[in-house]
């Protein structure tokens, strides 16, 4: 197995990245090759001072950045040797198993439709994020910030998508799926979750449950929760800030240090031809750590070769 990581991607990189890969490779076994994608000169001086042999890592040299600001298609365009545009090409040409980034998002989104591509069938990639349960569980909501506009189709496909990764990732066996609307009425809702929700109750495919509200999102109501990327964006900030709130304030609770980022480190693009993972661009060593090790499971779990299996059958 070949993990690739984007060692240039985040507000704190190279230094963080590189203290994260480290941290991941002793917690990973020597059968899991990291491929360290950057500007080797601004690396090594960083594991002189951590002190860890650099030949635990292969490392391509990429000695080009793709900066957080800049416009993600021009960028990928115009930087062919930046580590995100070589992380691509590595993980088209096959010649490793993944490719996970903090760095510049739209990149990260740019690269994965044009470089891998999107599965023949789906409509719209999307990301989620995990939702912490407070039975101990974990939950997903999807879409949360990719696509702000969507139909009841791409919606549709959604719950097909959270099913996947909930089945593989998170061990769940037929998990439930509800639509996010302002009521548990069938006929509640705007006019795209009242067709959404048509649709997904004629399906075989997904154990559907019916609309759920906000209050449910960190119960046993749902395990996956579909929305549009607006409303999930929205949901997600709103929970990351209430824990930073918390964290300022002083107060330590359990559960509620679960909704630290660091502790799952990123999510894959679902619905793309390849296994990509996007951390957040504020993300430190812990959380690159989590990155590189969420890259192993989703590499282990095939996630992206079920996805594109689901959708061959055409079942939407």
């Amino acid at each position: 197995m070949k993990l690739g990581i984007d060692i240039m991607g985040g507000d704190f990189a190279p230094e963080e990245t590189v203290k994260g890969a480290i941290q991941a490779r002793k917690e990973l076994p020597a059968s899991v090759e990291l491929v360290l994608i950057g500007d080797k000169d601004a690396m090594m001086p960083i594991f002189e001072r951590e002190n860890f042999p650099v030949d635990g890592f292969t490392i391509v040299h990429a000695p080009e950045v793709i900066g957080m600001a800049e416009h993600p298609t021009k960028a990928i365009q115009q930087k062919q040797n930046s580590s995100i545009a070589i992380g691509f090409h590595l993980l088209k040409e096959g010649k490793i198993d993944s490719f996970a980034s903090a760095g510049n998002t739209g990149a990260m989104l740019v690269g994965s439709m044009f470089s891998v591509k999107a599965i023949p069938g789906i409509l719209r990639p999307a990301i989620a994020s995990l939702l912490p349960k407070f039975n101990g569980g974990w939950g997903l909501i999807l879409d949360v910030g990719v696509n702000a506009d969507c139909k009841p189709e791409v919606l549709q496909q959604f719950a097909i998508l959270g099913t996947i990764y909930a089945e593989s990732i998170l061990q769940i066996k037929n998990p439930k799926v509800g639509l996010m609307s302002i009521g548990e009425e069938e006929e509640k809702g705007n006019l795209l979750t009242k067709e959404t929700h048509q649709l997904l109750k004629g399906m075989n495919e997904i154990n559907f449950v019916g609309n759920v509200e906000g209050r449910d999102l960190f119960n046993d109501a749902a395990d996956v929760v579909v929305c549009d990327g607006f409303t999930g964006n929205v949901i997600l900030k709103e929970a990351e800030s209430f824990y930073y709130m918390l964290r300022k304030r002083g107060i330590k609770d359990e559960y509620f240090d679960r909704f630290n980022y660091e502790d799952y480190g990123g999510t894959p693009v679902l619905g793309v031809n390849g296994n990509v993972i996007i951390a957040h661009g504020i993300s430190k060593a812990k959380a690159i750590k989590n990155m590189i090790l969420l890259s192993r499971d989703v590499v282990e779990a095939q996630l992206a070769v079920k996805i594109a299996g689901a959708f061959s059958k055409e079942t939407v």
